[in-house]
């Protein structure tokens, strides 16, 4: 078979594997859609440096992962500063404590992930999140990386890191206070 037909095939039996897997990763169909065709596009390109070592779906997918890095790294860097004015005073001091006392979940809630009203308006806390604390919270919360890899991609401090990454769950808590636990 000639490159092109092996590629045509890849591009048949992968696009799905692909597509299913970018979507989750960067939680948006349209650059979902460009990034998976820009892992053919690589692949295109860098056809002879596949040795046949790993399946192609395996190949495929290390491209997707670092296409979706690169994909990360540059929608980070783009996005403005984010203004805590909503958490702290001009003092620096909380606002609001309420964020800092623990919620009375009952038995019954105690298994929240396992309801699915719960997991759409967790989804949705998420999605509302900046793109700056929402990147680092699903690669390290959602994609399970460890934290050197994920201040790695995003060319980031451990600091700064491990500060997103809270400033992120107090948003969240927030979130899911009004809308879900105050419904209750």
């Amino acid at each position: 078979m000639t490159k092109n037909e092996v590629l045509k095939s890849w591009v048949e039996q992968y696009s799905g594997p692909l597509l299913k897997r970018a979507a989750y990763v960067l939680s948006d169909k349209t650059e979902a859609e460009d990034i998976v065709q820009e892992v053919f596009i690589a692949a295109f390109s860098s056809y002879d440096s596949f040795e046949g070592k790993s399946q192609p779906l395996t190949w495929l997918m290390a491209i997707l992962n670092r296409k979706a890095a690169d994909f990360y790294r540059r929608k980070y860097k783009s996005e403005p500063q984010i203004s805590l004015d909503h958490f702290f005073d001009e003092t620096g001091s909380w606002k609001n404590n309420g964020v800092l006392n623990d919620w009375n979940v009952s038995d019954k809630e105690s298994e929240l992930l396992d309801n699915h009203d719960f997991n759409k308006t967790l989804e949705d806390c998420i999605q509302d999140l900046p793109s700056r604390w929402k990147i680092p919270l699903k690669m390290y919360y959602l994609e399970e990386k460890k934290a050197p890899e994920v201040s790695q991609e995003l060319d980031i401090s451990a600091t700064n890191l491990w500060k997103i990454l809270q400033r992120s769950r107090m948003q969240l808590r927030e979130c899911l206070d009004v809308n879900w636990f105050a419904n209750l």
